[in-house]
């Protein structure tokens, strides 16, 4: 398969963008509709609040962990056969998620459907540049990440309904519902991509290669750092936000249900933009524009509580922009970060995709313990601060990008 802009055995290899959007909105689904229920779960299991935590921590570890072997494994095999095991092993998690009797069965099973969806995630963006061109692939997974941030704008009301009709379990009866749909539609609808594999060898050894391989391109790193730095800025931002809104500015669930939806609403937009105009303005541009935005977004929140002006609207609609950079710098960072060598384009989309996980769990945790136990508690400095950090090493990431590629260090298209 060649790197340019369409595929080489024409235009009926190439799957639907609802395709793409059903198999990366799995994990994203999970992740959001049953928070409503956590309430309920602690007296349905008898669990401590801590415990039932655990079934989210445990849920993105499992996401971190499982996208650094998927994405070598694709390389090897080919993204169809991979998505659909995932696809399997998200069906037969969310089963014994529903007929859990202890919250430790539940944790186990969370990691399982974790494991599997994110196949789809990770390798969505995998198939996208297997088709295209880096600038036309970033446009594409611009697209894709658009109507996959649709999920977790609209998936807690959805949860909370389930809940409301159907119990704890409704929400992972329609998970169950969905996966075996995205199983199917993997099946019948998802024509592989990858055409040239990488040579056969043993399991293990053949990941920590890829990988070795990968860690010594520089550009790689600005790219992938640029991606997670990013990603550790919004992380800090959800794992102070709600804390904030409930004690600094006594919303109630309902309200911060209202305004947590600026921000999707924003890295909606943000993406819109991406897939419009990434092709026409480039890559970088749009790396370093959705930076800067994500710049101002913090700039105004830190003025607004220098000030003692924090309301509901200062606070969330920073947040609106935050998202919209979020939007505009991510398809194009992680577009560039699978380009750098095309032969390992799924390691590299499995890489790239835990660094962001991995740092954005770390910034949601250190936020949650600064504003509760540290010198800042009670106060949303401890949020503002890990958030300036993450943007601002972001910047810096994204600004070695074009003194890298000046250097020669990689001649793909930037």
């Amino acid at each position: 398969m060649t790197s340019g802009d369409t595929l080489a055995n024409g235009a009926e290899q190439k799957p639907s963008i609802a395709v793409l959007i059903a198999i990366s909105t799995v994990n994203p689904l999970s992740m959001q509709i049953y928070l409503p229920s956590l309430a309920g779960m602690m007296v349905v299991f008898s669990a401590t609040a801590g415990e039932i935590q655990l079934s989210m921590s445990a849920f993105f570890i499992s996401i971190a962990v499982s996208q650094l072997f998927w994405g070598p494994l694709s390389d090897r095999h080919g993204r169809r056969p991979i998505i659909v095991l995932g696809m399997c092993l998200f069906v037969l998690g969310s089963i014994l998620c529903l007929i859990s009797q202890t919250i430790e069965a539940l944790i186990a099973a969370r990691v399982i459907q974790a494991a599997g969806g994110c196949t789809g995630m990770v390798l969505g963006r995998a198939i996208v540049r297997d088709l295209y061109g880096p600038k036309q692939a970033a446009s594409m997974i611009g697209f894709v990440t658009m109507g996959m941030a649709v999920m977790p704008t609209i998936a807690p009301a959805v949860g909370g309904m389930l809940d409301r009709y159907y119990g704890w379990q409704g929400g992972f009866f329609l998970m169950l519902l969905f996966g075996i749909g995205v199983l199917w539609a993997s099946i019948y609808f998802l024509p592989e991509t990858h055409k040239v594999r990488t040579p056969s060898g043993s399991g293990s050894g053949r990941v920590l290669r890829s990988y070795a391989t990968l860690m010594k391109e520089p550009l790689y790193w600005s790219y992938a750092l640029t991606a997670a730095f990013s990603a550790l800025t919004y992380f800090a931002y959800l794992g102070g936000a709600p804390f904030i809104a409930s004690g600094l500015l006594s919303l109630s669930a309902a309200e911060m249900g209202f305004y947590f939806m600026f921000v999707a609403l924003g890295y909606i937009a943000g993406n819109f933009l991406s897939g419009k105009f990434t092709e026409r303005v480039g890559m970088y541009p749009m790396i370093f524009g959705g930076t800067l935005i994500g710049v101002l977004a913090v700039a105004l929140i830190a003025g607004f509580a220098l000030l003692d002006a924090l309301t509901p609207l200062s606070l969330f609609l920073p947040m609106f922009l935050l998202g919209l950079g979020n939007g505009v710098c991510l398809p194009s960072a992680l577009s560039g970060a699978v380009s750098v060598r095309p032969e390992l384009t799924g390691a590299a989309s499995g890489l790239t995709a835990s660094f962001q996980v991995a740092t954005g769990a770390f910034a949601g945790s250190l936020v949650a313990w600064l504003y509760a136990d540290s010198v800042l508690a009670g106060s949303p400095w401890g949020m503002i601060l890990v958030m300036g950090f993450g943007i601002g090493a972001s910047l810096v990431a994204a600004l070695s990008i074009p003194l890298i590629s000046s250097r020669g260090e990689s001649g793909n298209e930037h």
